[in-house]
């Protein structure tokens, strides 16, 4: 059996436009279908009927659901979604376009808040093999050199990596 497992995102009101916001970013990406709030349930959630209740949307052939939920939760760093990038210009890329009205003290180590709150980390895909190397003195400078950055920069950890 394979079970398919997909992240659902929890938005005051605004499920469609952090979908519209996502999938404008990310080049293999759409908005596949909306639920509506009806008439059920409204002494609950308030919501008016015909209102969106939830759009589900691919990023990059990953599924979610954004969901309109109300001012009920809010995001927090304590989960993040992780991009792997392959070189710095798409580091830049996705820093600047997720940047876009975030919160810039949410910043470090390659992580950042976006306007919804969300916390994504924009990671090159060489970091790992750079930290986890068996030489502990070169991933090690490489660690101290990331601790001091907010976008990670690619040449600027291989340069400590390399002492």
């Amino acid at each position: 059996m394979k079970t398919k497992i997909s992240p659902c995102l929890w938005f005051d009101d605004q499920a469609e436009a952090a979908a519209r916001f996502y999938t404008s970013i990310f080049k293999d990406s759409k908005i596949t279908a909306f639920t509506r709030y009806g008439e059920a349930g409204k002494e609950i959630h308030g919501k008016p009927p015909g209102s969106v209740l939830t759009v589900a949307f691919e990023l990059n052939g990953q599924t979610f659901t954004a969901l309109n939920g109300g001012p009920v939760f809010k995001f927090n760093e304590a989960v993040s979604l992780q991009i792997e990038c392959e070189n710095q210009q798409e580091v830049d890329y996705y820093w600047e376009k997720l940047n876009e009205g975030g919160e810039p003290r949410a910043q470090q180590c390659g992580w950042l808040k976006d306007k919804f709150g969300l916390s994504w980390q924009v990671v090159p895909k060489i970091l790992p093999q750079l930290l986890s190397d068996p030489d502990t003195a070169k991933s090690e400078r490489a660690f101290q050199a990331m601790l001091k950055m907010k976008k990670l920069d690619i040449a600027g950890l291989q340069r400590a990596f390399a002492g």
